[in-house]
């Protein structure tokens, strides 16, 4: 195996890169995670995470951990109701009978990303992740890297592989090519013991999913563990838009207000989600990576997941590929079809950056498509024809 007796640092403890350490371990490979949070117990945000087929979920098989995502994963969250800004419900797929079908390329369950991480953080050796290692730089060293963290500890690995997100302080080590905006931000809310504090919405909901289209503008939402409601409100805007907006996001109230202004024809039964949230909101400006980004490959350091391919996130197919991205780099580390690592590698960011394309450039289109004037014809007649699952 090329990378037997080598030392692999993985930086960033999000999905794929948890991933991608599994996978590793499997195969008796030195491996440390590095992640700034200060310990596993930290909150994770976000809305939940559909897995796929013949990427999300094909990596957790090959990891062992398909049966404990079964055990964990939420049925029914994947039900999507599609309303306009009224709150009138166009389209719902609650009373279809729905069969646990693993296997099926249409069915995408759907898991809360901290109880994802949590199977994840808990298949791994003790010693496996460094906790608030937050990284800061690294020098080249030997045949590797010497890495140094803002607690002031270096380490050092044969190989480096970044899995730190979409503002990669990794990646300028191996390419200046850098994202662009898409025109849409999104802003995240929470909601906690959102049955007593979202009756309304609630209703409408139903522990799945729901999508508001109104005036191109957007509410998505859906249900989180711990009954939790994860919010955006997404829309076009121009790029700096959060600091040139002096919204102060911990204030619901002023938040409410712009809502009002800027949602200024959608219902008020939406209300309900500023007046209970729990602040601060977090402002998502939405970037992309360029659709044609390559790059001279390295021998010891690649890139996994956003730190790769930053998209929108308008395909769900953010953290699959991210999963998908550690169980491809983990077969060409560990096989022994090529001659070096840094073959290895170039076989795999190329099969990577190709794959990424395509799925970036979809979700630009569907971005376009959720924040046009007929947003909302558009999307009912894609849930509702042949596209749905």
């Amino acid at each position: 195996m090329l990378i037997k007796n080598k030392k692999i640092a993985i930086v960033g403890g999000g999905p794929g890169g948890l991933t991608l350490a599994k996978l590793l371990q499997l195969k008796g490979v030195d491996v440390k995670v590095y992640e700034r949070d200060i310990d596993k117990n930290a909150r994770v945000q976000g809305s939940p995470l559909d897995l796929h087929d013949n990427s999300g979920l094909a990596a957790l098989e090959k990891a062992n951990l398909l049966d404990e995502f079964k055990k964990n994963y939420m049925p029914g969250a994947d039900k999507t109701t599609i309303t306009n800004e009224k709150a009138e419900i166009f389209f719902s797929d609650h009373e279809t009978v729905q069969t646990e079908d693993f296997g099926h390329e249409h069915f995408r369950p759907e898991i809360d990303r901290g109880t994802l991480r949590r199977i994840l953080i808990d298949s791994l050796q003790d010693d496996t992740i460094l906790w608030n290692s937050h990284f800061l730089s690294m020098q080249k060293q030997n045949e590797g890297w010497l890495l140094q963290f803002k607690n002031e500890t270096t380490s050092y690995a044969d190989i480096v592989i970044a899995a730190d997100g979409a503002n990669s302080k990794i990646r300028p080590y191996i390419t200046d090519i850098k994202s662009f905006y898409s025109g849409i931000t999104m802003l995240e809310g929470n909601v906690y013991e959102a049955d007593k504090s979202l009756p309304k919405i609630s209703g409408i909901l139903r522990g799945g999913k729901i999508m508001a289209f109104g005036n191109e503008k957007d509410i998505l939402m859906g249900q989180k563990a711990n009954n939790e409601i994860g919010f955006y409100a997404s829309f076009k805007a121009e790029e700096n838009w959060a600091a040139k907006s002096n919204l102060d996001f911990s204030d619901k109230s002023q938040l409410l207000e712009w809502f009002k202004t800027t949602y200024f024809d959608w219902s008020d039964i939406w209300y309900e989600l500023f007046e209970n949230v729990q602040t601060p909101f977090i402002p998502r400006p939405i970037n992309c990576m360029p659709l044609n980004q390559t790059w001279e490959t390295i021998a010891n350091l690649t890139l996994v997941g956003d730190a790769a391919h930053v998209m929108p996130p308008f395909a769900g197919e953010g953290v699959n590929m991210a999963m998908l991205d550690a169980l491809e780099l983990s077969e060409c580390l560990t096989t022994d079809k090529y001659n070096s690592i840094k073959e290895a590698i170039a076989v795999y960011e190329k099969t990577m950056q190709k794959r990424a394309s395509l799925i970036a450039q979809e979700s630009l289109e569907n971005g376009e498509k959720m924040h046009s004037k007929n947003a909302l014809t558009t999307m009912i007649s894609f849930f509702g024809g042949d596209h749905h699952g």
